[in-house]
């Protein structure tokens, strides 16, 4: 029995023995790891813009870079060391080559007619490339821009302004009237308003800003054919209320954008200089500039006069006849009217202070300010209109600085447009319009689309820096600058993919699509480079067989060469595509909060390796059958990068 099983498992005589065998994994991981080790040293530069983002974008895409740059390093460093070891380990026996697997077979018989007709028509293949290039010009440009992709925070912020002397009796009305009509509307969960601010020195909302918090029911029970827009326009429509201007935004962003800008909107024009009235007749006269751009909803201004202020001016000739002074007038007015501590009250651990002051109905009206009492040592009780002129005076609800300069603000959000164009439309607008700023006066703008010139700015200065990098990198890999420009070139081709899937898909070009056009730039090069590893390995042994001289190598034997280092080794490039589009297509069909975050970001990704594997496989072949006949015509010979030094 024994005798039978070493029959069955007993090597035939023609296989390669132990030495032989790991001798072959050794030079196959050899002819790979310079490939391998560049092509994560490209990838992890091709993060470096990310890197260099700064604020809102930054905090949101560094710990994406941080975690795919640990991920390459810790991968690189498996795959040289202990790739081969597992592969000594489980890869024994007798193999069958690659032309005997089914796969291969369909894939060779597909792809090599297919390489052969693209050789023979070598024009019209780098024209239609060229072509495909030049229409993403216009694409890119009809696209729209904005920020960040916006995030469905499954929930709506209403931040309406009315007037600001708003009573607080008439602020508690309207609040109650909104949150009544948007609790009527089916697809509104519960409702949470407030009126001013909470107890906090941090929150300066006046009483004529209110914030009400709506939470919707889950989109299953929405009625047919409604989306979250929609829904916000006929809250909008119910909402028409005189006096209030309608703001709708979302509570995470909407807390963002303030903390980082001091814009509660989307987008705010900022009014700087020296004296609020005329800060005040600016902002009015940019309003209405701005009236009736498309894509501008939820335009006003941020109030800078119209408050009212009670002024108690004591008469200091009268206060001598009386035997007053000023601290007794102040005293009064401040213990009447704002109450004084008198004492505290302790409650086990707890203590509260005591505070005294007149009662609601002696002091909601100038009349009754003006009948409070006031102790008089000559002439007894007194009424404090007797040595104080009371009056209401109008001033500012509030005051805004910035840089040591007074600011005004108007404000508006972006709807059923994006974001780059809406304000590009609408600083032309007021660069048009004479006669808005007056000397000593600027206009700066502010919100989302400040963020969004810092992202570009960052992007744009940092990226051929990564370019460059990239390109040394790719001629040490090779120590040829045609090989690195064979392998760079694939990198605009990634372009033509991931240009038409966005503009088919609908999406503005933001740091998130940026992103992922960075992340698909990595890729096409990897790819680039495993294709040209494999060119040149055909070319070494085409080198072998009939030396390194134009008198022995013919165009045909090139030719032959180039599909066969093409087509047989199609089973790992293919590979390495798949492996990409696998993991990022099913994002497309993803539901759920952040779906319309991550979508932006991976459609480039998608459509770029698509597009840069179609130019892998088909034109890299022929730019390199092009660079070797070049070779041969001026050198005499071929330059061949050698995979195992």
């Amino acid at each position: 029995m024994r005798t039978w099983l070493k029959d069955i498992f007993k090597k035939d005589p023609d296989w390669i023995s132990e030495e032989e065998r790991l001798k072959v994994i050794e030079n196959s991981s050899k002819q790979v790891s310079r490939g391998v080790f560049f092509a994560t040293i490209i990838i992890i530069t091709s993060f470096l813009p990310v890197f260099m983002l700064t604020g809102q974008e930054g905090k949101m895409f560094h710990p994406l870079a941080y975690t795919k740059t640990f991920i390459m390093i810790v991968d690189a460093l498996l795959v040289l060391t202990l790739a081969p070891v597992l592969i000594s380990f489980f890869m024994k026996g007798k193999f069958r080559p690659d032309h005997a697997n089914p796969v291969n077979r369909f894939l060779e018989r597909f792809y090599e007619p297919v390489i052969k007709t693209v050789l023979n028509w070598r024009k019209t293949t780098i024209a239609i490339n060229i072509i495909a290039l030049l229409i993403t010009i216009p694409l890119l440009k009809n696209l729209g821009t904005e920020f960040m992709p916006a995030l469905d925070e499954q929930s709506i912020l209403f931040m309406p302004v009315t007037l600001p002397d708003v009573s607080n009796s008439e602020a508690k009305r309207i609040l109650q009237i909104q949150d009544k009509i948007i609790k009527s509307v089916p697809e509104v969960d519960k409702v949470l308003g407030k009126a001013g601010r909470a107890s906090t020195a941090t929150d300066n909302s006046p009483i004529s800003m209110i914030e009400t918090i709506i939470m919707l029911k889950p989109k299953s029970q929405w009625r047919e054919g409604l989306t979250k827009k929609s829904i916000i326009d006929e809250l909008d429509r119910k909402l028409q209320i005189p006096g209030v201007v309608n703001g709708w935004t979302q509570p995470i962003i909407n807390r963002i954008n303030m903390l980082a800008t001091g814009i509660r909107t989307d987008v705010g024009v900022k009014i700087y200089g020296q004296n609020l009235d005329t800060i005040a007749t600016v902002s009015e006269k940019v309003k209405t500039a701005l009236e009736g751009t498309k894509g501008i909803s939820d335009l006003y201004v941020d109030p800078i006069t119209g408050g009212k202020y009670l002024s108690i001016d004591v008469k200091r000739g009268e206060l001598s006849r009386y035997g007053l002074t000023v601290d007794d007038i102040n005293q009064t007015v401040e213990t009447a009217l704002g109450g004084a501590t008198i004492g505290n009250t302790i409650e086990g651990r707890q203590r509260f202070s005591i505070a005294l002051r007149l009662g609601q109905e002696f002091r909601n009206s100038v009349e009754r300010i003006k009948r409070i009492p006031i102790q008089s040592a000559s002439m007894g009780e007194i009424p404090l209109s007797a040595v104080a002129d009371i009056k209401f005076e109008d001033g500012p609800p509030m005051i805004n600085s910035e840089n040591a300069l007074l600011r005004g603000a108007v404000m508006f959000n972006v709807r059923d447009r994006d974001l780059g164009s809406t304000v590009k439309e609408a600083i032309d607008k007021i660069n048009k319009t004479n006669g808005i700023l007056p000397e000593g006066y600027f206009l700066e703008w502010s919100g989302q689309y400040e963020n969004m010139i810092r992202g570009q700015q960052t992007l744009m200065w940092i990226a051929p820096i990564v370019l460059v990098i990239i390109f040394f990198s790719l001629y040490f890999a090779f120590n040829s600058i045609r090989e690195a420009f064979l392998s760079l070139i694939t990198v605009p081709f990634a372009l033509i993919g991931g240009a038409y899937i966005i503009y088919i898909w609908g999406v503005s070009l933001s740091v998130g699509v940026a992103v992922g056009f960075i992340a698909l730039f990595g890729i096409a090069v990897e790819t680039g480079i495993v294709m040209v590893i494999y060119l040149n390995d055909a070319m070494n042994q085409l080198i072998k067989l009939k030396g390194n001289s134009s008198e022995t190598i013919t165009k045909e034997d090139l030719r032959e060469y180039i599909v066969r280092g093409a087509a047989k080794r199609l089973r790992p490039k293919l590979m390495t595509v798949c492996v990409s589009l696998f993991g990022l297509i099913p994002v497309l069909w993803a539901t759920g909060v952040g779906t319309d975050v991550m979508q932006p970001i991976v459609l480039p990704m998608i459509g770029g390796v698509l597009t840069s594997s179609t130019h892998i496989l088909l034109v890299t072949p022929l730019i390199f059958l092009m660079s070797k006949e070049y070779e041969l015509r001026k050198y005499g010979k071929l330059e061949v990068s050698h995979a195992n030094h």
